[in-house]
């Protein structure tokens, strides 16, 4: 028999919190260890009680579910939380995800699936709601390439880079002396978000931005 994975439900709502525990109570490798009805009192109880995994809501008096995972992420990171909502708006998917949700589930969701991301979360495997991952890639298609935060000529020399050129030969390609061009690489690689002039030339090429 697999290791019982130790959950705690934190929801304002006392009929969900005793439906979802009436049905995992079913669950020979599923244990609730404890409930809270907010953010704060949360935090207290995992501090305390060591989840494996914890089920979020979001909308909470005293301290919402975006903020209960924030803080809950530093101060217990191996905590993997999963958010339990009924909303799917861009303004809760993104700051619950950048807070360090794992899932990101609907309370429209089958007991049995809650159950199978609370599981699958501890196999390192996230679960996102069908509706949720179509918000989540339709965001991430709108979003402009990193390069286009660059000048033209921050442009060009990304190009050069591309086609591994060193810093003297991009000067005298461009016209330009070497410490300009050290300031330009690094502004690429800041803007860029990437570490050396490596990774800024294989993401040259990776965007077809080089010639060669």
């Amino acid at each position: 028999m697999s290791r019982v994975i130790k959950v705690l439900l934190i929801d304002d709502h006392e009929m969900v919190r005793m439906g979802i525990n009436t049905y995992l109570s079913g669950e020979e490798d599923i244990q609730v260890i404890g409930e809270a009805d907010n953010g704060i009192t949360g935090i207290e109880l995992a501090l305390q009680l060591k989840p494996d995994v914890v089920l979020m809501d979001l909308v909470m008096e005293e301290m919402d579910g975006i903020e209960a995972t924030r803080q809950l992420k530093v101060k217990r990171p191996e905590i993997k939380v999963i958010v339990l909502t009924s909303y799917i708006e861009q303004e809760k998917v993104f700051p619950a995800i950048e807070a360090g949700a794992f899932s990101y589930l609907l309370k429209t969701s089958r007991a049995s699936e809650i159950a199978g991301a609370i599981r699958q979360a501890i196999a390192g495997n996230p679960i996102i709601a069908g509706k949720v991952a179509n918000i989540v890639v339709n965001e991430m298609q709108k979003k402009p390439p990193k390069h286009d935060s660059l000048t033209s000529r921050e442009l060009e020399v990304l190009r050069l880079l591309g086609e591994g050129m060193s810093n003297k030969q991009i000067g005298e390609s461009l016209f330009i002396g070497i410490k300009t061009v050290k300031t330009h690489v690094s502004n690429i690689l800041s803007k860029l978000e990437v570490e050396d002039r490596t990774q800024a030339a294989i993401y040259a090429n990776k965007n077809r931005l080089s010639r060669s």
